[in-house]
């Protein structure tokens, strides 16, 4: 039995009566909005709850879903302790959301709770649901700083499961909208809020959710968004189904935005395999990117490519452009999977013989021994996208003034403690912002006394 419906719903506490203390009627749109979506998840009368949520547990590469059988929570928080929940979670259809993922190798399980209490983007939705209907066990998941298609794939994984066990059950993707909607709001003003929330209310009213994958990691941050990977997931348990989608509100009264929908699947569509699309689309990009490469990046993808099947260096072949082994420079090597960073190594001087080594050695550390990230597998290398910066010659300065985001990069020194970040970085745009990133990579402090070093990058596509 396929997932019978899906909700997409925000989680402002100030929306629990308890909390707002009269102040909820201020979203008194949403709150009805709610009311009806709990009203239609009580008509469906589910055996599970599926809830989403980004305040729960969240990890930078993996899915976290709550294990256990029980599990508790309140609203103490926000001075409401008083509201307060006693959940059972569907183990096994926990446990079989964990077998599918590792039959595929995916990031998912029950790992790593750092936190056993419901959380508020769990709570809230709760909170309507309870009262129309106490039936039904839940599961609850994070969210995780993987790009959106394994989000997607979460999503075709759970309804996998729920097929599979037959579970009659719904989906609630729990999440705010823009946090930067108005100036008096949490988190001030910028163009980028009302800008995303027009348009994830257009592509959810219309079920569009190939169109999610449109919205990079970027536009994303500035504007602040809190639910957009939840929706995501929501998104790929309708993989392949014809979906009619209906809005039932969006708000926008303090300064966040507040989104409500409903989802039913209406029959299997073949033309609405999104993931299947969209990463056909990406492979068919990045291949045309590869194909125009130059030199440089050339010799970069295949000395990761030869590391990550054969782990071993590339040895040079004869035929390797002349200009790479007649200069030294430093070099950073960037490797990016859909849009987000997924290692990047680099060295200042040159510290070999010629820039093809130093290519060569840095694609080698980005690919394999950047510590932020897991060694790149060999299933991953078609979707990688590669740049490479060599170096030019580094400049001492005496002012920030002396810096351009655009144009240098920047170095900052404190004794034997160093910090560098690369020119032209998609979300940074202020100097200081550069400067401080650098410092903080240096393991500098705001209030030490530093040095400012400053250098042009040629950036090789």
């Amino acid at each position: 039995m396929p997932i019978i419906a899906g909700f997409m719903v925000p989680h402002p506490p100030l929306i629990v009566h308890e909390v707002g203390k009269g102040e909820e009627e201020k979203i008194s749109t949403t709150k009805r909005a709610y009311e009806e979506v709990a009203k239609q998840i009580a008509e469906l009368e589910p055996e599970t709850i599926i809830i989403s949520s980004p305040h729960s547990i969240m990890y930078s590469d993996y899915f976290h879903i709550s294990p256990g059988n029980k599990a508790r929570g309140n609203f103490g928080n926000f001075r409401a302790a008083e509201v307060s929940f006693e959940e059972t979670y569907d183990a096994e259809l926990v446990n079989k959301i964990c077998e599918l993922s590792k039959q595929i190798d995916f990031p998912c399980g029950t790992l790593g709770e750092r936190e056993k209490a419901l959380d508020h983007g769990t709570m809230v939705p709760l909170y309507f649901i309870r009262q129309k209907y106490p039936q039904g066990k839940i599961v609850r998941l994070g969210l995780s700083g993987l790009p959106l298609a394994d989000h997607y794939r979460l999503g075709m994984i759970i309804a996998q499961a729920v097929n599979d066990l037959n579970r009659k059950a719904v989906y609630v993707a729990s999440g705010d909208l823009s946090h930067k909607l108005q100036s008096y709001g949490p988190y001030g003003f910028a163009k980028e809020g009302p800008e995303y929330d027009e348009r994830i209310m257009n592509v959810c009213s219309r079920a569009a959710f190939k169109e999610l994958f449109d919205f990079s990691e970027e536009f994303c941050d500035k504007a602040a968004e809190c639910g957009h990977r939840s929706f995501v997931i929501m998104a790929g348990c309708f993989d392949g189904l014809d979906v009619e989608a209906k809005q039932l509100s969006h708000e926008d009264v303090t300064g966040v935005g507040y989104g409500i929908c409903t989802f039913y699947p209406k029959g299997i569509d073949e033309n609405r395999k999104f993931l299947e699309q969209y990463e056909k689309e990406t492979e068919a990009k990045i291949q045309e990117r590869n194909d125009n490469s130059d030199a440089y990046v050339r010799l970069a993808r295949k000395a990761i490519e030869y590391y990550t099947v054969h782990r071993k260096r590339l040895p040079l072949s004869d035929d390797i452009d002349s200009e790479l082994l007649k200069r030294k420079a430093g070099a950073f090597v960037s490797i990016h999977k859909f849009g987000r960073l997924r290692g990047c190594i680099g060295t200042i001087m040159a510290t070999r013989e010629n820039v093809a080594e130093e290519i060569v050695s840095n694609a080698i550390s980005a690919c394999s021994r950047d510590p932020r990230f897991e060694p790149i597998r060999e299933s991953e290398l078609k979707d990688l996208e590669i740049n490479v910066d060599v170096l030019g010659e580094i400049e001492d300065i005496d002012s920030p003034a002396q810096l351009d985001v655009k144009r240098y990069g920047v170095i900052v020194s404190c004794g034997s403690r160093r910090g560098l970040l690369l020119p032209d970085l998609d979300g940074v745009d202020a100097i200081e912002e550069q400067i401080d990133i650098a410092r903080e990579k240096g393991g500098i402090g705001k209030h030490e006394k530093y040095t400012l070093q400053r250098f042009e990058v040629v950036r090789h596509y």
